[in-house]
C-alpha cells in the first residue's frame, strides 16, 4: 500500500539458511515481527555452499548475473529468492566467496568476502524492482553498505533518499582490514577515521560514522559502550560519544514460535507453564542421552555457547571444579570454538565422569534439549550484548544464573535481591569467589522446590517475544528517515 516503510534487512547470517550465532536468530526473526507491524520488510543473505547451508527453502534465480566491482575488474553475483513466514528472502551467490566453504567465518579472505557481499547488496538494490526507504545492516560484514550510502549514494539518485540504520551485535569484532580493500571495492573516497591505526579500516568504526543510526541489541550494553570506563569496545568510545544522540540500545526478543515448549519435536516431553512437573521428564531424557545417571532430584547445570574467552568459560571450570568436589551435581556444555577451552572442559569430564559432559559440536535439536532438560542456565559472560540462548532457556523453564552486565543484566532480575520478583541469580564481580556464591545461592533455593517452581514460572512469563522490540526497531527507522542526507 502506498505510504508503507519499505525496511531491506542484511545479515551474514539468518535462520533458517545459516546460523553460527545468535545474529541469525535476529536477522531471521525481526522482519518477520515487521511483517506482522505492516512493514514490507525483506531480507537479504549470502547464499553459501551446501556444507553450511541449511534449511531446505526452495530458492528460485532472479534476473540475470550481476558484474560486482572488485579491483580493476568485476566478479559475477548471482540472485536467488526464497520465502519465510512470509517474509521475502534474497540470497547473493558467487562461487569463489561463498562455494566450497566449510563454515560462514573464519577465512584469511573474510574481508573481501564481505565487502563483496556489500557491494553486490547495493547492485541488488538497483536490480530489484523495489527500493526500500531503509537499509537496515547487522555487524562489521556490512557496514559497507551505510559507508557507501553516505559517501556515494548522494551522486545517484536511485540510492539518494535511502536512509540506513547499523547494528552493532558485538563489538569484539570490528573486521579490520588494510586500506587496500577499498580499492578492491571500489571506495577509495572512504574517509581515514581518528580510532583506525593507520593504515587499517575498521568497519565497525566506519558503519558507526556513516549510518544514520546506530544501536546494539539491548540498553545496557548501549550504555556501558557509551561508559568512559568501558573497555569493550575496542577503541570506539570517542566515535559513539559523537553519534550519542543517534546510537540506541533495544533488547531482542526470541521467536516464540521456534522456541516453544508446548509444541517443539526435539524435546522428550512437551510442557506448559501449566505442566512444569512434565518437564522433570527432559531432564532425566537428557541425562540418559548423555550418559549420565538419570536422577531427577540432582541439580544440573547446562550452557550452550561459543566457546571464547569473553564467555567467562575459564572462570566457570575453576568454580565448577570446587563446585564439582564439594556437591552432588551435574553440568553439561555444548559448544565449539577455541581448542584451549575445549581441553579444559575435557579434562573435567575426565575427572568427574558421572558429573560433567563436554559436548563439541553444533547441535540445534541438542541446544533445545538442553534449554528444557538443566534445571540451571549458566552464563558468567565477561560482556555479552544479548543472548537469545538464555532467553529461549527461561522459556522452557531453565533458571538463569549470569554475570550482571549487557543484555544479561537487561534479562534476569535476581531473586535473593528482589525475591517476589526474581527470575533467577546474578552476580557482578568477574572473580571465582563472586560466580561461586551465586552458584550456592542456586543450589540453597533449588532444595526448596515450592519456592524453585515460582522463580521458573516467572521466567517462563516474561514476554520474550518480537512485538514490542519490533515497535522500537519501526521507531529507530523512521528516525533514520528524519536524519539529513
Amino acid at each position: 500500500m502506498d505510504g508503507q516503510l519499505k525496511v531491506l534487512m542484511v545479515a551474514a547470517e539468518a535462520v533458517p539458511f545459516t546460523k553460527v550465532g545468535g545474529l541469525a536468530e535476529f536477522a531471521g526473526a525481526l522482519p518477520k515481527a515487521l511483517r506482522q507491524l505492516g512493514v514490507d520488510a525483506r531480507l537479504m543473505i549470502p547464499r553459501y555452499s551446501d556444507g553450511v547451508r541449511r534449511g531446505g527453502a526452495k530458492l528460485l534465480r532472479v534476473g540475470r548475473t550481476m558484474p560486482i566491482p572488485a579491483g580493476s575488474r568485476e566478479e559475477p553475483a548471482h540472485l536467488f529468492r526464497s520465502e519465510v513466514d512470509g517474509v521475502p528472502v534474497y540470497l547473493i551467490y558467487n562461487d569463489q566467496h561463498f562455494g566450497n566453504r566449510e563454515r560462514v567465518y573464519g577465512f584469511n579472505d573474510d574481508p573481501q568476502r564481505f565487502m563483496f557481499f556489500s557491494r553486490a547488496v547495493i547492485s541488488a538494490m538497483r536490480a530489484l524492482d523495489w527500493v526500500p526507504d531503509v537499509v537496515h545492516a547487522n555487524d562489521w560484514h556490512t557496514a559497507p553498505i551505510p559507508t557507501w550510502l553516505d559517501v556515494y549514494g548522494g551522486q545517484d539518485a536511485h540510492y539518494r533518499d535511502i536512509a540506513s540504520l547499523y547494528t552493532i551485535h558485538d563489538f569484539a569484532y570490528q573486521g579490520i582490514a588494510g586500506r587496500l580493500l577499498l580499492s578492491y571495492g571500489r571506495m577509495m573516497d572512504v574517509p581515514h577515521l581518528s580510532v583506525e591505526p593507520p593504515g587499517k579500516i575498521n568497519w565497525t568504526a566506519q558503519g558507526i560514522a556513516h549510518a544514520d543510526v546506530v544501536n546494539t541489541v539491548s540498553p545496557s550494553y548501549a550504555r556501558e559502550a557509551l561508559s568512559a570506563a568501558s573497555a569493550d569496545v575496542g577503541g570506539l568510545g570517542p566515535l559513539l560519544e559523537m553519534k550519542r544522540d543517534r546510537f540506541f540500545g533495544i533488547l531482542s526478543g526470541i521467536d516464540t514460535e521456534s522456541w516453544n515448549p508446548q509444541t517443539d519435536g526435539a524435546l522428550a516431553q512437551t510442557f506448559d507453564i501449566e505442566s512444569l512437573a512434565m518437564r522433570v521428564v527432559n531432564k532425566t531424557a537428557l541425562q540418559r542421552e548423555l550418559h549420565l545417571p538419570a536422577d531427577g532430584d540432582r541439580p544440573l547445570l547446562g550452557l550452550v555457547t561459543r566457546m571464547v574467552p569473553t564467555k567467562g568459560l575459564a572462570l566457570l571450570a575453576e568454580s565448577l571444579e570446587e563446585l564439582l568436589a564439594s556437591q552432588d551435581c551435574q553440568f553439561v556444555l555444548l559448544g565449539i570454538g577455541d581448542p584451549e577451552l575445549a581441553e579444559v572442559y575435557r579434562a573435567l569430564q575426565s575427572r568427574y565422569p558421572r558429573s560433567v559432559r563436554a559436548v563439541e559440536r553444533f547441535d540445534d535439536r541438542l541446544a533445545r534439549r538442553i534449554f528444557a532438560g538443566v534445571d540451571i542456565y549458566v552464563m558468567p559472560s565477561q560482556h555479552e550484548s544479548v543472548s537469545v540462548a538464555l532467553m529461549s532457556a527461561m522459556h522452557y523453564g531453565a533458571v538463569p544464573l549470569v554475570r550482571a552486565v549487557g543484555g544479561l543484566v537487561d534479562t534476569v532480575t535476581d531473586v535473593s535481591r528482589q525475591p517476589d520478583r526474581g527470575t533467577g541469580f546474578s552476580f557482578l564481580d568477574f572473580t571465582k569467589s563472586a560466580l561461586s556464591n551465586a552458584l550456592r545461592r542456586a543450589l540453597v533455593l533449588f532444595s526448596d522446590k515450592r519456592k524453585w517452581h515460582e522463580v521458573q514460572r516467572r521466567g517462563m512469563s516474561r514476554d520474550f517475544s518480537w512485538e514490542s522490540s519490533a515497535r522500537a526497531y519501526v521507531d529507530l527507522y523512521h528516525r533514520a528517515q528524519r536524519v539529513p542526507r
